[in-house]
């Protein structure tokens, strides 16, 4: 199992998604039994934001965290684009970080484009690196251009990572996106990465193709799915899920190696991208 390296540090490459948790009492302490069960089989990362539950998700965190070394794990939060400016980044921040109940967050990412200048972004950004309040930054479903642009200013190239939406179903970004990720060493982050739940998700679990690879690797369909997702050692998979034995399978994906044989058959099922195509969200 090859790590992947992000902000200057080698991680497991399959992370912690925490979408849709921590609104339901009910669920609380399973959801932080499945990030806690994550935790002790080998993952660093977990990601979350602001806009989860309206902080829902980043209390839930902090609650699951509590008995681990905060050095170890590798946090990652979101600033929605309305808070991304010069006054209101700063208190965001800070409402993560005491959300969270934690100094410092490993990365901090602009959840997707909006209005405020990405310069001024940047700049806040870069102030909080220099505080001590976040290790890194980087985005979220940006396409190239906005990247580009990006490149072409002074700090661009501390852009530490781009989380899109990425799995077998949609891999348009494999056009341009990640071709000119890889150029710059920036590790794609991907979330919905088996696509469970979702019509293409439904449509796999009926592919004979991909039964058959599954039952090669002694594994189930949607571990086939994680490991091509993490396959070139530049991406990190992020699946969301509160039940702890998908966590443990999740995990598991990290060990399955895909031979060329079974990436053409994949192949067969979902094409590579012959051109550009728009960056799929959500």
């Amino acid at each position: 199992m090859k790590k992947v390296k992000i902000a200057g540090r080698e991680v497991f490459p399959i992370g912690l998604g925490t979408s849709n948790m921590g609104d339901n009492a009910d669920k609380f302490k399973q959801e932080v039994e499945a990030i806690r069960i994550g935790l002790d089989n080998g993952v660093q990362i977990i990601d979350t934001a602001e806009m989860y539950g309206d902080g829902n998700a980043e209390r839930l965190v902090a609650h699951s965290i509590k008995p681990y070394n905060r050095e170890e794990l590798f946090l990652i939060s979101k600033v929605l684009p309305s808070n991304a400016s010069r006054k209101r980044l700063p208190t965001s921040l800070e409402q993560s970080l005491k959300r969270l109940n934690t100094d410092y967050l490993d990365l901090y990412l602009l959840h997707w484009k909006g209005n405020i200048p990405i310069e001024e972004t940047i700049e806040e950004l870069e102030k909080a690196k220099s505080q001590g309040k976040i290790r890194s930054w980087g985005v979220s479903n940006l396409d190239v251009d906005d990247l580009e642009k990006i490149m072409n200013l002074p700090d661009g190239i501390k852009c530490a990572a781009n989380q899109v939406r990425y799995n077998l179903g949609d891999r348009g970004i494999e056009f341009d996106l990640v071709p000119m990720m890889n150029n710059l060493e920036m590790p794609l982050i991907a979330y919905s990465p088996v696509a469970r739940g979702d019509r293409f998700g439904a449509n796999l679990t009926k592919q004979k193709v991909l039964k058959e690879i599954a039952e090669k690797h002694q594994s189930d369909i949607f571990q086939i799915l994680l490991a091509w997702c993490i396959r070139n050692g530049q991406t990190i998979a992020i699946p969301q899920s509160s039940n702890t034995t998908h966590v443990i399978e999740n995990v598991k994906a990290a060990e399955i190696q895909l031979t060329q044989q079974d990436l053409d058959q994949l192949d067969s099922i979902s094409p590579k991208p012959s051109m550009k195509q728009p960056l799929a969200l959500w």
